[in-house]
């Protein structure tokens, strides 16, 4: 009896431990991103001239290092999800090339949504008090952040352009009413959140399609490949030439368009020629099989990830920073609606490092949630869901339009499902065409070819499976319709609790 108490003793002792241990790597990330405020904290304070609005904007800059963790944590994982999803990628290395990216992304070529962000959006009357236009910003940067880490909390992939945009929206609507919205500028908001999942999910089933129809559905599916797989790496290479033309280098150079044409038509040249030989050294030790043929888009895959890093880092650092630099703006010059927003570097640098940050200790949950959960993923349908959502953010970006990233991702994602589903449906995808099918049923009728029966039952098996999860679209699409209202009502109780607070 002793010995089996003793035993029983031990058992408990060793769950202890491990209830103990798995504790402390829950509350790590937590401790971690608590030290990584704290040094944006000290960041602001030594970076700031000394106004006296000082402390708000001390206090804002930690509020925005609060809102890129929660970015970086929510966000990016439409971006990564389809390449871990469809195990090109393990999340270490995702972790890192998202990391590196988006940072740089946000760096040199985040200027144009942040303006959109700072002072599109509202338009304060110049007689509003300075110190009430900062508390505008102030509540509509905590109102996104809340409601972004709840949704994270709850796992769900919500659109932080939204949180943000409804932030200030009801921020200062709550200062000054109505009249203060910039509505036509809402307009072309609200316009690119329909349009952008709609072309996402578009541009990635119709990259899908011609993959599918130029090269999986072919014969010869090497020989199709190693005419092909250039072509869309050149046509990658391309995009990215364009966008590091027209956004990445305009800080310290900013080109004619003939001259973004060239480097761009260079861009496309370079990727095919490029890639020509690799591409056939690697065809050659193929079977002439789908899934293996599917391996060639593995490392573009990866340049498009980077691509779309970069991009995203460009376009959503503005929902971290736009507010602050508006406010920023706004103590050093004592008006509540100045001139021009003077982008600090200071102010981008604590935005790409917080989204950083974010991705790298809470983003990996809902980087699988992405990846695995919608339909599933391979690296031919990730690599055209990455590519897809880079063009759309680029062009979004380059017209200055914050788009939401996530619902251009989630839409290629739904894209590509939608497509393959159809294509499985109609019998395209396995068993052959509708006449096919009823050639097999009329031999099976008479019992003249057991194996056609065999044949029909797969085939309408297969014809009634759903590749793509419904109650994660209506799910999805309900936090997306609730993120505007919510984060807008939060951000007005938020106004009205700091005003009260600072006028003790």
């Amino acid at each position: 009896m002793t010995k089996r108490s003793l035993d029983k003793d031990l058992k408990k002792v060793v769950r202890l431990e491990v209830a103990t241990h798995d504790l402390s790597r829950s509350l790590a990330p937590l401790g971690l991103a608590l030290l990584f405020l704290v040094a944006v904290l000290a960041f602001t304070a030594a970076a700031i001239t000394d106004t006296p609005l000082s402390l708000y904007v001390i206090a804002a800059g930690v509020i925005g290092g609060y809102m890129a963790l929660n970015i970086g944590a929510n966000d990016v994982a439409n971006n990564m999800g389809p390449a871990v999803g469809s195990k090109a990628l393990p999340m270490a290395a995702a972790l890192v090339i998202a990391a590196v990216f988006e940072a740089a992304g946000a760096l040199l070529a985040g200027g144009d949504v942040v303006s959109t962000i700072s002072k599109g959006i509202i338009t304060p009357d110049p007689d509003m008090p300075v110190e009430d236009f900062v508390l505008v910003m102030m509540a509509a940067l905590l109102a996104a952040a809340a409601w972004i880490n709840l949704a994270t909390i709850l796992n769900a992939p919500v659109s932080t352009t939204h949180s943000i945009v409804g932030g200030v929206l009801g921020a200062g609507i709550a200062a000054s009413g109505p009249a203060i919205v910039a509505w036509p500028t809402m307009g072309m908001i609200a316009a690119s959140w329909v349009i952008s999942p709609l072309l996402g999910g578009i541009t990635a089933a119709l990259f899908l399609g011609f993959i599918k129809w130029a090269i999986l559905f072919r014969e010869d599916r090497i020989a199709a490949a190693r005419r092909w797989v250039p072509v869309l790496i050149g046509v990658m290479a391309a995009v990215f030439a364009a966008y590091l033309m027209m956004k990445g280098l305009k800080r310290i150079w900013k080109p004619t368009a003939d001259i973004v044409l060239l480097f761009t038509l260079a861009g496309f040249a370079l990727g095919w020629a490029g890639s020509r030989r690799w591409v056939a050294a690697r065809a050659g030790r193929l079977e002439n099989r789908r899934k293996h043929v599917g391996t060639l888009f593995v490392l573009p895959l990866i340049f498009a990830v980077a691509l779309l890093s970069f991009a995203h880092g460009a376009n959503d650092v503005a929902n971290a920073v736009g507010p602050l630099a508006a406010l920023v703006a706004a103590a050093e010059t004592g008006m509540a609606a100045p001139a021009k927003v003077v982008l600090p570097l200071w102010v981008l640098a604590v935005g790409a490092a917080g989204i950083a940050a974010g991705l790298a200790l809470f983003g990996p949950r809902l980087i699988r949630t992405v990846g695995e959960k919608i339909t599933r993923m391979d690296p031919v349908r990730a690599f055209c869901v990455a590519l897809s959502a880079a063009i759309t953010v680029i062009f979004a970006s380059s017209l200055g339009l914050p788009v939401s990233s996530t619902h251009i991702a989630v839409g290629g994602i739904f894209g590509v499902g939608f497509l393959r589903e159809a294509l499985v449906n109609r019998g395209i995808h396995r068993r052959g065409s509708k006449k096919a099918l009823k050639a097999r049923e009329a031999m099976a009728e008479v019992k003249l070819n057991p194996t056609a029966e065999k044949a029909i039952k797969r085939q309408k098996k297969t014809e009634r499976r759903r590749l793509v999860r419904r109650r994660h679209l209506w799910g999805i699409a309900a936090a997306w319709v609730i993120t505007v209202p919510a984060a807008g009502l939060l951000a007005a109780g938020l106004f009205f609790m700091l005003r009260l607070v600072s006028e003790f």
